[in-house]
């Protein structure tokens, strides 16, 4: 019986995440041709054609569609059995604070591959939608870590994935662009609320705060039912969503950023690690 490397069902798994072999390519740190002749070779080994190319791009088979969940099983698993073995020794806390928009988003992947590779570590992480009170709790030691959203002038911390706020609205309702406008933000202190407003005040534009929640999952709920305008950054806008192209003031671009305390743990620093080598990898967007 033949055996399936690790390497190709990582190739395989990140062509079935983006279904685009070049930005797969650039993940995976390989060249497009690499990785071509990585997924022909899988196909070989499981006698089985995973992809179907075109003119537009990739798409998965009803057997690609089944080996990307059973390829993520497998690498999870591996991963997890290298950890215990590997890195059984590396232990301690680590505290990260975030917003929201990260938590419910791209974290879930990262926090996944690092509890599995550092089966020891204990992870705490805290959630508030201030920036300025997680950089608040990193100096006075509450925090190791900080994933902070940041004005892209701004000064401090790893700048790792650069993104921009738009304004966004439900294609369902219509609102009237000319009136008074209803927003729908965070509460008071988040980053997306306080461009919003300054950018409206400077535009001269009158508006409301129709709803406010400290929660992504709140806001979008509201954008959606048409209770009002949101403010997103464009990589985490979804289905069910529509950008605002014209009609508003422009919104300000951001970067995702790392902050990390100083004399920090052995189990912080792979974090750290992890988190930047998926922001590399195009995964905090």
């Amino acid at each position: 019986m033949k055996d399936l490397p690790i390497s190709l069902l990582r190739t395989f798994v990140t062509v079935a995440r983006t279904l685009n072999l070049t930005s797969a390519a650039q993940q995976r740190h390989k060249a497009p041709s690499t990785v071509s002749m990585q997924l022909s070779r899988l196909e070989s080994l499981l006698d089985a054609t995973l992809l179907e190319r075109g003119q537009y791009g990739v798409r998965l088979t009803a057997a690609g569609r089944q080996l990307e969940m059973d390829a993520r099983k497998l690498i999870s698993l591996h991963d997890q059995i290298l950890g215990n073995y590997q890195h059984g020794g590396i232990k301690g806390t680590v505290r990260l604070g975030t917003h929201d928009q990260y938590a419910t988003r791209v974290l879930t992947p990262i926090l996944e591959a690092f509890v599995l590779s550092y089966p020891e570590a204990n992870l705490e992480v805290f959630i508030d939608h201030r920036p300025q009170q997680l950089q608040k709790m990193l100096d006075e030691d509450q925090l190791d870590l900080a994933l902070i959203e940041m004005p892209f002038s701004s000064e401090g911390g790893e700048r790792l994935t650069l993104d921009e706020l738009v304004w966004v609205r439900s294609p369902s309702h219509q609102i009237d662009l000319n009136m008074t406008l209803p927003l729908a933000v965070f509460l008071d202190g988040c980053y997306h609320r306080d461009s919003a407003q300054s950018a409206l005040q400077a535009a001269e534009k009158d508006y409301r705060i129709a709803f406010s929640s400290q929660s992504r999952t709140g806001i979008l709920a509201a954008v959606k039912a048409g209770i009002g305008i949101g403010v997103l950054p464009r990589s985490t806008v979804e289905p069910g969503i529509s950008v605002i192209e014209e009609g508003l003031p422009a919104l300000p671009k951001t970067h995702a950023t790392l902050f990390v305390a100083n004399n920090v743990n052995e189990a912080t620093q792979r974090l750290s690690a992890t988190i930047r080598e998926r922001a590399a990898e195009g995964l905090l967007q």
